[in-house]
């Protein structure tokens, strides 16, 4: 008779979004085939699956940090493969953590064979969470700041942070969150498509961002030696911009952005960066699946008559890091980064720049599935993000590790 199949998460069945895990199945007979499931219901009762097939080793034992799978979602040795393969059963979906309070909890099932999935052997719940134990969460509404601060446990002071998303708006919370359990006091941002704020603002007032500065240096929690800024897509430029023109800012990340001013326009003291010209004539639709391509609406950024629209960077004081994937369907951002490192370096600045193959735009905090497509919360259309499987989930464990290094030694 066959003993009683366990399922085992280690080193603990509840941990942070992005610790890895090791996933051990044990009780099998030798040699048995069988299909591992991940399901995780998100917050909207989406549902996002993963399945692999794999095969016991000869004491009845699966050790997924070993053992290869043999198909499915994805094969060979992928320890998390069952987490960054997820998939949703509706098209065009991608997973967002929207209360960071609750975790997402991942149900991983054992079926016995490769076919249909209709015998249950053993399962087991992960649960992954967005606050360590005594992280702080503090909604902010403070002049007119809308945003969240996260503060790690203990008395620091912490290295502060300020966390930018993209031109989808709203108040995202889960990427700071995480790097507060990381060790910074991180300030996520809104500026758009939130509240009051508008979808799409005529302008964007530098004093805001000023304001978010001004708020998280006065942190008791705070380092006061300077701050760092994050951001990604839209974010990303104007973390270049308050790193250019807002005092006291240290470091800056850019992810999948650019060097000059995008979209709307940034009006500071006594001056006004301009959006890069573009034209919404130029998008395409692909008529099949209906998504839309903008790669191609900006103007070409090695035109002179662009130039104004630039961010001049090198008169910030602060380090720069940028990241972005060759596979990026919605922005050509590699080719934006490789520019804004080259305009830094021609004024003999050190830049840290990494381009991930097979990347696409959203690069996202370990375990987050690609998203290759999704409904633009501003444009309302569906867009195209880019990136391949297995090539987006390395860069983004990659990417991870980079940020933090780099904000450490910079903060």
């Amino acid at each position: 008779a066959q003993m009683a199949v366990q399922v085992a998460v280690l080193p603990s069945p509840q941990c942070l979004f992005d610790d890895p895990i090791q996933i051990h199945v044990t009780g099998l007979l030798p040699q048995q085939a069988v299909t591992l499931r991940a399901c995780l219901a998100d917050e909207s009762g989406e549902l996002f699956q993963a399945h692999a097939r794999y095969r016991a080793g000869s004491s009845g034992e699966l050790d997924l940090t070993r053992s290869p799978a043999l198909g499915g979602s994805y094969s060979g040795v992928e320890p998390m493969g069952l987490l960054w393969s997820l998939q949703s059963e509706t098209p065009y979906k991608r997973l967002v953590k929207r209360n960071v309070l609750t975790p997402f909890c991942v149900d991983l099932e054992v079926y016995d064979g490769h076919g249909n999935m209709s015998r249950l052997l053993g399962k087991c719940t992960n649960e992954r969470r967005f606050l360590g134990e005594g992280v702080k969460r503090i909604s902010v509404r403070e002049g007119r700041l809308k945003a969240t601060l996260f503060l790690p446990p203990g008395s620091g002071p912490f290295p502060g942070l300020i966390d930018l998303y993209g031109s989808g708006g709203g108040l995202v919370e889960y990427r700071a969150s995480l790097l507060a359990c990381r060790g910074f006091v991180t300030l996520a941002l809104a500026y758009m498509a939130f509240e009051d704020l508008p979808a799409m603002p005529e302008i964007l007032e530098l004093g805001y961002f000023e304001e978010a500065v001004n708020f998280l240096r006065k942190q008791q929690q705070v380092k006061d030696t300077g701050i760092g800024v994050l951001g990604l897509s839209k974010g990303a430029d104007l973390a270049l911009s308050m790193a250019t023109f807002l005092p006291g800012i240290k470091a800056a990340v850019s992810i999948s952005g650019s060097g000059f001013n995008s979209f709307i326009p940034l009006r500071g003291d006594g001056f006004t960066v301009r959006p890069h010209p573009y034209d919404l004539g130029r998008m395409k639709a692909n008529e099949e699946s209906g998504l839309v391509d903008f790669t191609d609406i900006l103007d070409d950024h090695r035109d002179p008559a662009t130039w104004d629209c630039r961010i001049p960077m090198e008169r910030s004081l602060a380090k720069f890091l940028f990241l972005s994937g060759l596979d990026d369907a919605n922005w050509k951002s590699d080719l934006y980064c490789q520019d804004a490192v080259q305009r830094l370096q021609q004024y003999g600045r050190k830049v840290e720049f990494y381009s991930y193959s097979g990347a696409g735009h959203l690069l996202e905090p370990p375990y987050f599935p690609l998203c290759r497509a999704s409904m633009h919360k501003v444009l309302g259309v569906f867009v195209q993000w880019g990136g391949q499987w297995r090539e987006h989930a390395k860069a983004q464990d990659d990417a991870w590790h980079r940020i933090q290094a780099f904000l450490w030694q910079h903060l």
